[in-house]
């Protein structure tokens, strides 16, 4: 590329980032060190400066993405189509798997090396926990392995998703060190934020404020990693005393399709809800953020707010799935 993507003080010196990505699958946070997180986080900064100036490049020409979505997306599976053409390269969409060979019982295995034959990459959605992992090993030792992309596993990860995340609080505070986050919402069954906090925690003086009713609370094993981290925890079922002292507010919807009651997702689904009153209690400096889709868990009304950094995280997303499909390419 020859776009002024980087500098050299970016590179070992031969006009590549030292992201150590080429080649690697991409199916959880725990495959990152502080080290990689700032590199990746550098690269989608350069990425977003880019399509600024040119809009696409072509660094990734003649590379095909398979992009294999078992469960409903809007944003995920946009964002990386969107973010493989505008690095010149094109994409098999498969976002409707009951139309493919999937309906007829084939196994994931047998479908993503039937892809990888097509493919240079694929990027998986799948509501099965591990799916990612499973489908990686399939393609292991296979004649025509290609990398897989975790783009969330049921309730398990959502790597990507954090790392856009993450990116998202550099942009806006500057730095995460310091941070103190509240965690608002379904936090048993939300992915999201079961990847961002474990990357968070790779970070400095780190505190968590994780609001959620009783029977949505943090997994035992999340919140057991970030006191091994050292991180400051705080669990609660109320608001109350929370949005004055947060620096990032990162809402999450209570996910109807996780429930088999449809009573108890009724009773619990607005359990708390971010309208103009709320905000006026919060810092003048909080970012609110929100993975979407959203459920009527944030108001409509809030979404002139300058702290509300959703629409500008989901373009984020984008910029990071550039980065990285740039980086498991070997073409940065």
């Amino acid at each position: 590329m020859s776009t002024g993507l980087w500098s050299e003080d970016k590179t070992g010196g031969n006009g590549m980032y030292k992201h150590g990505l080429a080649g690697k699958n991409i199916l959880s946070v725990a495959q990152f060190n502080r080290e990689q997180l700032e590199e990746i986080l550098r690269l989608s900064h350069d990425m977003a400066t880019t399509v600024a100036r040119f809009g696409a490049v072509q660094p990734l020409h003649g590379k095909v993405l398979a992009n294999l979505f078992y469960e409903p997306s809007t944003r995920t599976s946009s964002s990386f189509i969107a973010a493989m053409q505008r690095l010149g390269g094109t994409v098999i969409p498969i976002n409707n798997v009951q139309f493919s060979s999937v309906a007829k019982g084939e196994s994931l295995r047998d479908t993503v090396r039937t892809l990888a034959a097509y493919a240079d990459i694929i990027v998986l959605r799948h509501p099965e926990t591990g799916a990612a992992n499973t489908a990686a090993s399939a393609l292991e030792r296979y004649e025509f392995r290609i990398p897989i992309i975790n783009a969330g596993d049921g309730i398990g990860e959502h790597p990507t998703q954090a790392l856009l995340d993450l990116m998202t609080i550099k942009e806006e505070r500057g730095s995460v060190d310091g941070l103190h986050i509240a965690m608002v919402g379904d936090l048993k069954n939300g992915r999201t934020v079961h990847s961002l906090s474990q990357l968070l925690a790779l970070y400095e003086d780190i505190h968590f404020t994780l609001v959620s009713p009783e029977s949505l609370r943090m997994p035992s094993a999340t919140v057991a990693f970030l006191n091994e981290h050292n991180c400051g925890i705080k669990e609660t079922d109320s608001l109350d005393g929370v949005l004055e002292e947060a620096g990032v507010l990162y809402d999450t919807r209570v996910q109807k399709e996780r429930f088999g009651d449809p009573a108890a997702y009724e009773e619990l689904k607005l359990s708390y809800v971010i309208d103009q009153a709320t905000m006026k209690r919060a810092s003048d400096t909080m970012v609110l953020m929100h993975p979407f889709p959203r459920v009527g868990e944030i108001a409509y009304e809030v979404d002139d707010d300058p702290r509300a950094a959703y629409f500008r995280q989901m373009r984020n997303g984008m910029y990071v799935r550039m980065a990285l499909l740039a980086g498991v390419l070997g073409k940065v």
